[in-house]
């Protein structure tokens, strides 16, 4: 028993380092353990053609005009797709008629993060989550702050073979509650995080989905049975802003916002608010009455401050005054829970009681420094809407 206590001690030791790392790739070589590597193999000879980080993709079909391999049916860009050649994410490849994801297991990233840092200030407040993500986005941000992993392949970033029991064991050793798919879109590595949070879902872990919520409605449907808090970003209110800055749509943003909260997901927002693109107002005003209208004034909507980055490097960080009255404009929309994120300020920090207007969470940056939670209640009574454990 002594030896056994050493080897989890050891292990404990190498993992954890301290909290917010990288988890470096001796640590998680450590992990290894045999029956997880055995369960990491893929009798598929034709993803053992592509590498052993490929897995065949969920959501295709055969292409039915001719124009490639096959078409990808997981998002609303149905790349079609040519053998050999891979779809808008640059995750999913067309190989002799199949299409294959190439981010299954192959993590980017591996960091415990404050859940507050998603940022979701409605779930488990105050506690860890462990975050990982590979390369790849299903969308062209310009202004992406992840961008060195977001535009890019999987195989062209630093990467740890992290399959989907090792992240089980890593969340054990590390003692987080949840585990969060987030920094690149987690479509972009849909397989990976679907089984991921099936067996974390299984095992009692609950899952987080951070992500610009461009999907098609069946694979959302289908992994949001293991999901339980997704933060949705709301880029803008305006399709053409869609068009032009990201090359998607809003309506599927919405749809999926929608469906999230028809399925018992618990969902907050947030909005990247730049200056001439997305801090209209009137846009914000609408944008904030939908939510209100669509899924509910207690849904959580975080003003966050655009900082230049990537190819948006012409413009000025978003000014104090421009959140702030964008958080004042949701408040008179009817909005209950309103916040203001990678700024400090006075505003927009804390969780107020829609009733007794007292603050019942409050935080500094992303530590929360007082919880007068008592079982989801504010101290007057009033249920405060959340998942608080």
């Amino acid at each position: 028993m002594s030896t056994d206590l050493g080897k989890r001690k050891f292990i404990k030791q190498l993992l954890i380092g301290g909290g917010g790392t990288v988890i470096g790739a001796a640590a998680v070589k450590n992990l290894l353990l045999s029956e997880l590597n055995a369960a990491h193999n893929d009798p598929s000879a034709a993803a053992a053609e592509l590498g052993k980080f490929a897995r065949e993709a969920k959501y295709y079909e055969p292409n039915k005009h001719g124009i490639g391999a096959v078409k990808c049916v997981l998002c609303p860009h149905g790349c079609d797709v040519d053998d050999g050649e891979r779809g808008r994410c640059r995750t999913r490849q067309a190989h002799h008629g199949r299409l294959y994801t190439m981010a299954y297991g192959n993590a980017c990233s591996a960091y415990v993060d404050p859940i507050e840092k998603k940022p979701l200030n409605h779930f488990l407040p105050g506690t860890n989550i462990l975050s990982i993500a590979t390369g790849g986005c299903n969308l062209r941000c310009p202004n992406c702050q992840n961008w060195e992993i977001s535009q890019s392949r999987p195989e062209d970033v630093a990467r740890y073979d992290l399959p989907p029991q090792k992240v089980i064991a890593l969340s054990r050793v590390k003692q987080v509650p949840s585990i969060a798919y987030t920094y690149s879109d987690p479509l972009a590595y849909y397989e990976y995080a679907y089984d991921t949070a099936a067996l974390a879902h299984e095992q009692g872990i609950k899952n987080v989905l951070v992500t610009a919520g461009y999907y098609n409605q069946e694979p959302l449907r289908d992994i949001s049975r293991y999901i339980d808090a997704v933060h949705v970003d709301l880029k803008s209110f305006s399709d053409y802003f869609y068009k032009e800055v990201p090359h998607a749509r809003l309506k599927p943003v919405l749809d999926t916002i929608v469906t999230l909260k028809s399925l018992g997901v618990w969902v907050e927002l947030i909005h990247l608010t730049i200056p001439t693109l997305s801090d209209d107002l009137k846009e914000i005003k609408d944008m904030c009455k939908w939510v209100v209208n669509a899924v509910g004034d207690d849904t959580p909507v975080h003003f966050s401050r655009f900082h230049p980055a990537h190819k948006m490097l012409q413009l000025p960080p978003t000014s104090a005054d421009t959140l702030v009255n964008a958080h004042d404009t949701a408040l008179a929309a009817g909005l209950h829970y309103v916040y203001i994120g990678n700024i400090l300020l006075d505003k927009g920090q804390h969780t107020y009681c829609p009733s007794c207007k007292q603050p019942v969470i409050e935080r500094r940056g992303y530590t929360v420094t007082a919880n007068r939670l008592q079982g989801g209640h504010c101290p007057c009574g009033n249920k405060i809407a959340g998942v608080w454990q």
